[in-house]
């Protein structure tokens, strides 16, 4: 293979693992992982070519998205993830996003007319609307996220608040996110993007980086959302 070739390669290897969410910073430093087989975020950073400020907040970023592992000891060691495991899980987690647009499709089909639901734009308007989501429901809140740590930055207050008047609040996460005291938990790993609903009345699915959702307060697609969210709860 010649240099060109070798670099268009180089491109559409980038491009499509911008398509799966990582950032330049991640894609450098992914790359330059799977190349060196393991290695500290010194080395890392060297061999990517990205900040050495920047190298442990990229290297837990993309432990968090599962494509590396981490080794406890100093320094701290890293190894990408076995790329047949990373490939099944993202095969999985593509399936389960066509699998939620099939139930969407299924109930404009079934209603033969369109179903509000309403776009917000930006990560600030996304976490004030799932503020107001939370203060607003009587009975249950059913929340399944990758992102719990980077939700409760925003709303934690608003969940302490929602617990305290008595709503049941049921959270899918995945197994190291640290989540609030009373809720219920089901720990599933593979999730994607972040899914909200409340009083089976309103849901939210949001983008994986929080920074987009939809949004509905149609009893339907809220009902169909919860029934989603059931099926991963009961998968093994």
């Amino acid at each position: 293979m010649d240099f060109n070739s070798a670099l268009e390669e180089y491109n559409k290897i980038v491009e499509s693992l911008e398509k799966l969410g990582l950032s330049q910073y991640e894609i450098k430093a992914f790359l330059a992982l799977i190349m060196l087989g393991v290695g500290s975020a010194d080395v890392i950073a060297k061999n990517a070519k990205i900040p050495r400020t920047s190298a442990y907040k990229v290297l837990d970023s993309l432990e968090q998205k599962g494509f590396i592992i981490s080794s406890e000891g100093r320094p701290k060691m890293y190894k990408p993830e076995h790329l047949k495991t990373l490939k099944n899980r993202i095969i999985g987690e593509i399936n389960e996003l066509f699998e939620k647009l099939e139930f969407v499709e299924s109930i404009f089909l079934e209603k033969g007319e369109p179903q509000l639901v309403y776009t917000v734009y930006g990560k600030e308007k996304v976490m004030r609307k799932i503020a107001e989501m939370i203060d607003l429901a009587e009975n249950e809140i059913i929340i399944s996220t990758p992102k719990l740590s980077e939700l409760r930055k925003f709303v934690e207050k608003n969940i302490e608040r929602a617990l305290n008047r008595g709503v049941r609040i049921i959270i899918v996460t995945h197994p190291t996110q640290r989540v609030p005291k009373g809720a219920i938990v089901y720990r599933k790993t593979g999730l994607m993007a972040t899914d909200i609903v409340c009083d089976n009345k309103s849901a939210l699915l949001a983008s994986p980086e929080l920074n987009a959702c939809g949004y509905t307060d149609n009893p339907a697609l809220a009902q169909h959302l919860t029934h989603f969210i059931n099926i991963l709860i009961e998968r093994d």
